[in-house]
């Protein structure tokens, strides 16, 4: 049996699906707050739950000069303000034991990034601090290996625990998706999460960012669906092309009504 994770009025293993999205990193006040906004309305009017993400740090950026976010302290307040300006879920990554139990504060979930996914000391501080955990499956990672880190925060005595595929590295500086990864991954027992965002990502493809191939995010997404994901994660932007982080794989938000309206249908033919 699914075990069901809910946070407020949203649950993961229900449906329809959950859509995680925001701007990759929060860039500034003004915008990661218009732009929850806007994904508030939109999610609102298709009946699709939503939890907004966006990182305070990225900490695993190509180059030392890429823009990484403001810090734990004044992006956790800028995710403050989501919550009590909009009342919906947020989800950030941690890097760390420590920024785990501050970021868990705010953050309503806890997401352990991919590259540290295999972290014992992240996913058992993550845990321990009783939010839900949402692990990402490193690109080296098989779908059955994931097992183990879902055991290290099953340690904890916390079961609210997501998963979330988002591509296996094919050679250099490509990623590709194995769909049997979704229904391999929900036989431990918990939701799945299909990250289309990242499943598209080149990484450090161009010299010194990554690039991406976002033509591919809507109809990966749609298959994900199609397979019965128990959510979808995409990074959107109101520009992508100027976005400090990510933006050659984000969505445009304008693209994005029009993409959940497809994902929702699919969802409700199964």
């Amino acid at each position: 049996m699914q075990k069901k994770v809910t946070i407020g009025s949203v649950t993961f293993g229900g449906r329809p699906f959950v859509f995680i999205g925001g701007p990759c990193v929060i860039e500034d006040r003004d915008l990661t707050l218009r732009t929850a906004e806007r994904l508030v309305r939109i999610t609102g009017g298709l009946g699709i739950p939503f939890v907004f993400k966006s990182s305070y740090d990225k900490a695993n950026r190509t180059s030392i000069s890429s823009f990484r976010g403001p810090g734990i302290d004044e992006g956790l307040a800028i995710l403050q303000e989501v919550k009590n300006a909009l009342g919906v879920p947020v989800l950030t990554d941690v890097h760390s034991a420590g920024e785990a139990r501050i970021a868990a504060a705010v953050a309503d979930i806890l997401q352990v990034p991919a590259l540290l996914s295999r972290q014992t000391d992240i996913l058992t501080a993550c845990g321990a601090t009783g939010k839900p955990v949402n692990i990402k499956k490193g690109q080296f990672l098989s779908p059955r290996d994931m097992v183990h880190a879902i055991k290290k925060v099953e340690s904890t005595g916390n079961t609210d625990i997501i998963v979330t595929e988002r591509g296996t590295s094919f050679g250099y500086n490509t990623l590709v998706n194995d769909f049997r990864a979704i229904p391999i991954m929900r036989e431990f027992g918990y939701p799945v999460v299909f990250d289309a965002t990242h499943s598209v990502q080149q990484p450090s493809a161009m010299t010194d960012r990554s690039g991406g191939e976002k033509q591919f995010v809507v109809p990966l997404a749609r298959a994900a669906v199609a397979m019965g994901v128990d959510g979808i994660f995409m990074e959107v932007h109101p520009q992508p092309q100027s976005a400090l982080c990510d933006g050659d794989n984000s969505l445009s938000l304008d693209d994005l009504p029009e993409a959940l309206a497809a994902l929702k249908r699919i969802g409700e033919a199964l």
